[in-house]
């Protein structure tokens, strides 16, 4: 492994490594724009110029690392190279930072506070541009702010493979756009273009002047919508800057959800599907309990599903494939005993909905289907005759499959066919209301967390499980 020197620190390199690369590994920061770890290096926005003694200077990005070369990255040189580059990027750049969903999280604004600090030296009035140009219905693009970084090109062509956006015309007439076959627009992974902007050029839709992030804060989880199980950032509300009067729906609302980058797993990315986890779980909640069809404190219903349980002489169980590692394991653990498990999917694909691809989307619609199968076994669901008492766990059972004559306990957290037909129904959080793990379709355990509180009237179904089998809620 190469010694190299970075401002006069000896920095152990591997042999394929660039300087940008040694640099990071040991901590040094230099600024880039179009550089990104899991794209191409493009070299074109020129703010990674380090000096390289003897040498002059050279982009960071694109400069393999060779043994004893001395490199700095704050000379007088690269530092008034860095305020012309800036002073160029920023020519044509509009002031409206305040108004902008990427403020508090813009490379561009910091390298400016850091690196340059100074008003333009340009008298001449900045050349307007188009400021919302959509490039589908997900996604618009503010011309004025971009910097022509080619990050989001690079990603549609190498990582997401649409080839869905491209960089038209030269010079002050450069601009990014979308490819005349609508590819982008059917693009599965194209918000992430949204992250890889350093500026605030590209903007989601659904978050579009929502909020700004310093009011929000992410919680690490993972998605459910295939058994990929990626790891994720689900951004909500700050509990300082929660609303008090107005809008207080915004309090315990999902604002954005965004890769948590995890190398095992998903990489740096995440599908469109991830995206729009608010569609999910902000549905209409079961969040409260009953027995025959009318309204119950959660203690009766436990009790009266507790005696159906009990009197039941072929009870079968539907267990979620949606329930967490700790839930499963607690089912199996209670109940395992008493009733003939089947795993079921508690969701199929869309229509329309990318059913598998060879980047990140799985077929398998329900994030725990291995771990679930794994302590209930891969049988198909099914009853066999006499079946007198079916409890459904999670979604994805229709009644009219009910034997005749058989009882039905759900264990829901959205209303749907089976928990209008229950007959006892006991309201469970869901995965932001409760901490937990997944093991996804490589075995890859992933953990969640807590993101709100569970509403009154709703319990934590590993609780239930104990209650059920007649043991005490702790």
């Amino acid at each position: 492994m190469p010694t190299i020197y970075i401002d006069g620190r000896p920095v152990e390199a591997a042999e394929d490594q660039t300087v940008m690369q040694a640099a990071r590994a040991a901590g040094v920061e230099i600024p880039h724009f179009c550089w990104h770890p899991a794209l191409s290096v493009p070299g074109n926005c020129r703010i990674c110029m380090v000096e390289v003694e003897g040498k002059g200077t050279d982009i960071a990005c694109n400069m393999p690392v060779k043994a004893g070369m001395k490199v700095f990255t704050n000379s007088d040189e690269v530092v008034a190279h860095r305020k012309a580059i800036l002073q160029l990027t920023l020519l044509n750049h509009p002031v409206d930072c305040g108004i902008c969903d990427k403020a508090g999280e813009c490379t561009l604004q910091d390298y400016h506070y850091r690196y340059n600090g100074e008003p333009s030296v340009s008298v001449d009035a900045k050349v307007p541009a188009t400021k919302f140009n959509e490039l589908s219905d997900r996604i618009v693009l503010d011309n004025e702010r971009c910097i022509l970084c080619s990050r989001c090109v690079r990603f549609t062509r190498e990582v997401s493979g649409s080839n869905g956006l491209g960089i038209e015309h030269r010079a002050d007439h450069s601009r990014v756009q979308p490819s005349s076959d609508g590819a982008f627009r059917g693009d599965p992974y194209s918000d992430n273009v949204v992250d890889l902007c350093p500026v605030g050029a590209l903007l989601s839709r659904r978050f579009l002047y929502r909020s700004r992030v310093w009011y929000l804060e992410p919680t690490p989880s993972v998605c459910p919508g295939c058994e990929r199980g990626c790891t994720i950032n689900v951004w909500h509300r700050l509990e300082d800057w929660k609303l008090k009067s107005v809008a207080t729906k915004e309090n315990s609302r999902i604002a954005r959800v965004t890769p948590l980058e995890n190398p095992a797993v998903n990489g740096p990315w995440i599908c469109n599907k991830g995206r729009d986890l608010a569609d999910l779980f902000e549905r209409p909640r079961t969040t409260q309990a009953k027995v025959g069809g009318r309204p119950a404190e959660i203690d009766e219903a436990v009790a009266a599903a507790r005696r159906l349980i009990a009197t039941a002489t072929r009870p079968v169980a539907l267990v979620s494939s949606w329930g967490s590692n700790e839930e499963l394991e607690a089912f199996a653990r209670h109940l395992g005993g008493r009733l003939a498990c089947f795993v079921k999917a508690d969701h199929r694909p869309r229509e329309g909905e990318v059913l598998e691809d060879g980047l990140l989307i799985k077929a398998g619609k329900n994030p725990n289907s291995r771990r679930a199968r794994e302590l209930f076994g891969d049988a198909a669901p099914s009853f066999a005759p006499g079946t007198d008492l079916v409890l459904c766990w999670g979604e994805g059972f229709d009644p009219a499959l009910l034997p005749a004559g058989a009882k039905l306990i759900v264990i829901g957290s959205f209303f749907d066919a089976a928990t209008d037909r229950a007959d006892v129904l006991l309201p469970a959080s869901t995965q932001l209301e409760r901490d937990g793990h997944y093991t996804n379709f490589e075995g890859v355990v992933s953990a969640f967390a807590a993101c709100f509180p569970r509403p009154a009237g709703v319990a934590d179904a590993e609780a239930l499980f104990g209650l059920l089998a007649g043991e005490d809620a702790t």
